[in-house]
């Protein structure tokens, strides 16, 4: 390990000034940017005012009861917890571990959510070493705020293809409601949560396909920079068709530029700040505790099937507190942290619970099981144009002069480099599309699989950055501009698992996705590689490459002079998650490894349900912000439908 006492030279301290003073001001013109949020009787400072200690002596307690307690307030949770509240008989408590996100900078500029990263405002949380990626382990950021992982995703709004949703049906092998999955039957809920703002610069966009009414705002009003048409244009010419909008009944396929969850001010909208406004924040029916962690959910098994009654969870101190549903409970933690809690409890694998010494409540071999996600490699190129976004990072003193200017333009305007979501243009192809990948190049046998849930439906991503980077934004490129060109794995057959450390809470759970752990994944993705490599190629694109990259190591300039089994070694060593993480408590029968019904009821506890991305039966062909909006949305429904009859009985 290198000495922390290392001489810094003269330069080194004068940058590192610098850099003070360019944080400084970047806090200076944050606070008064988005100032502070004054309090809403809906937030909990005492949790003790809304939730009873536990003690040794549990059963003496009158505990302070809710009809439904939401476990995560992060993308779903969010969205749980405003429409349920809607109804002023529904009292309702929202419990999530981190804190509010409203205030936090880096939560809010567009542009800098890489700053969350390895922070307390996220989990931290890494793989197993992937044997099949490297052999190292992969950094997985979940977000630790209300709003969760809408906090520190890239806004891209995305829901998949059309035949995802009806594949999501099929898999319900005809339960009772199977078919509210299908497209055609979610798609209301697709549009309940958008507010489409049409923009001058895209005509081409069909309104009247795009929701208008709901609470999170989806446009254009992110940042474009010069290299984003250039990268459009490009895949048309590569044999990649334009359209104005990959997220209609038409399908996906297709290049565009990206609409994303920004506002007209060019703030992100995240769930938290969508959802519990200050009108929502004010029911006196609505309760939010930050800082709590969920340990259990806790269970009454006197009748013939066991029935949530209570969540557990901790503050900061390690005080240990209980609150109790009358109706229901809810679990909207996540993809990896849903699993965690369900086998904290008692619910999942029986022999992995008893393995931890953790009572079995209910034998469900399909929690934290059939993990899937979304494999991206990023290929980094230098930029001769110049016009990277790569002095957001404010590494060296030119790049901070020139942030602190972007800063004060972003404040004066809202718009701005500040503004991109650094995803700015995507493309979705089929990696069996013989156009792209001429047979006598690409033998159909190599990938002889066709996993897409439709003939309309991709399997491929590719996306667009102004900004080199690696290890998620951790690592350092030489000096110098760069753009990035990405390519994901939309529809692996590698899955992977969800399991206990311990039973201890506060233990990490044991995240093991086996990327590229089938052949098929790896060729997939080094049809997107080849597929880049020409698109790089292709003018007006070509015209940014700088010649000086091509003998640099770090970058990918030769990779089209490289051979299949050489562009696969690179996938391999290159594979990292896009935050996709999903299918760990899926919807489908309980004899296929299912976890929740078509309700979202979990098998055998009918008042406990799973609300995000855990319950997807399969991963969508896209990103996965959207359809968790609208699977909460559903869910609000559903319970609503649910504590509705069950009053009518009474």
């Amino acid at each position: 390990m290198p000495s922390v006492k290392s001489a810094v030279s003269p330069q080194t301290a004068q940058t590192i000034a610098a850099a003070s003073a360019a944080l400084s001001a970047l806090l200076i013109v944050l606070r008064h940017l988005h100032g502070k949020r004054s309090p809403y009787s809906a937030f909990v400072r005492d949790p003790a005012k809304a939730a009873k200690r536990v003690s040794s002596q549990e059963d003496e307690y009158d505990f302070n009861e809710y009809d439904v307690v939401v476990v995560g307030g992060g993308t779903a949770g969010c969205v749980l917890a405003s429409r349920l509240s809607e109804d002023p008989s529904i009292r309702v408590l929202l419990l999530e571990a981190g804190t509010s996100s409203i205030k936090n900078p880096f939560a809010t500029i567009p542009v800098s959510y890489s700053q969350l990263f390895h922070s307390k405002h996220e989990w931290d949380l890494y793989t197993t070493p992937q044997s099949n990626a490297g052999s190292v382990t992969k950094y997985w950021p979940r977000g630790k705020l209300l709003g969760g992982c809408s906090c520190i995703n890239a806004m891209v709004f995305h829901a998949g293809a059309p035949e995802d949703y009806d594949e999501w049906a099929v898999a319900q092998k005809g339960q009772e409601g199977a078919s509210q999955w299908s497209y055609v039957e979610f798609l209301p809920y697709m549009l309940k949560f958008e507010k489409f703002h049409p923009s001058p610069k895209y005509p081409d966009v069909d309104a009247s396909l795009r929701g208008k009414h709901g609470p999170v705002e989806i446009g254009y009003f992110g940042y474009a920079s010069p290299g984003t048409p250039k990268f459009i244009e490009a895949c048309v010419k590569a044999g990649i068709p334009a359209t104005p909008d990959v997220n209609t009944p038409k399908g996906s396929l297709g290049v565009t530029k990206v609409m994303t969850y920004i506002n007209s001010k060019g703030r992100r909208v995240t769930s938290e700040f969508a959802y519990l406004t200050p009108e929502v924040l004010a029911r006196p029916n609505l309760k939010v505790i930050t800082k709590a962690h969920v340990t259990r959910i806790l269970f009454d098994n006197s009748g013939p099937t066991p029935r949530a009654v209570s969540a557990e969870f901790t503050q900061p101190d390690g005080e240990a507190y209980r609150v109790k549903a009358r109706k229901e409970i809810v679990l909207t933690a996540g993809a990896v942290h849903t699993p965690q809690i369900l086998m904290l409890s008692g619910v999942g694998p029986a022999e992995h619970l008893k393995s931890h010494n953790i009572p079995v409540v209910a034998d469900l071999p399909g929690v934290g099981s059939h993990l899937m996600d979304h494999v991206v490699i990023d290929l980094n190129y230098r930029d001769k144009t110049a016009s990277s976004i790569g002095f957001v990072k404010g590494r060296t003193l030119a790049q901070q002069l020139k942030l602190v200017s972007a800063l004060w333009g972003y404040r004066l305007t809202g718009a701005g480099p500040l503004t991109s979501n650094v995803c700015e243009a995507i493309a979705f192809v089929r990696s069996t599309d013989p156009k792209l990948f001429p047979p006598d190049e690409f033998p159909p046998e190599k990938i002889a699989e066709d996993t897409t849930s439709g003939p309309g439906a991709p399997d491929i991503e590719l996306f667009y950055a102004p900004v080199g980077y690696k290890d998620h934004g951790s690592g350092i490129l030489p000096p110098g501009d760069y753009f990035s060109l990405h390519g994901v794995l939309l529809r692996p057959t590698s899955t992977g698992t969800i399991r206990l450390q311990s039973n201890n809470p506060n233990d990490p759970p044991i995240i093991d996705p086996q990327y590229l752990s089938s052949e098929h994944d790896v060729q997939v993705l080094v049809r997107a590689a080849r597929l880049l490599a020409r698109i790089v190629s292709t003018e007006p694109l070509a015209s940014m490459l700088d010649p000086a990259g091509a003998s640099d190591a770090e970058l990918d300039h030769a990779l089209h002079t490289l051979d299949d089994d050489a562009v696969a070694a690179l996938v391999r060593r290159k594979a990292e998650t896009l935050y996709h993480p999903a299918c760990t408590a899926r919807m489908a029968p309980r004899a296929e490894g299912g976890v929740v019904d078509p309700f979202l009821r979990v098998h055998g506890i009918p008042n406990l349900r799973v609300a995000d991305a855990s319950v997807f039966p399969t991963i969508v062909s896209g990103h996965t912000a959207a359809p968790v909006f609208a699977i909460a949305e559903k869910a609000a429904d559903l319970i609503k439908d649910s504590i509705s009859k069950d009053r009518g009985k009474a």
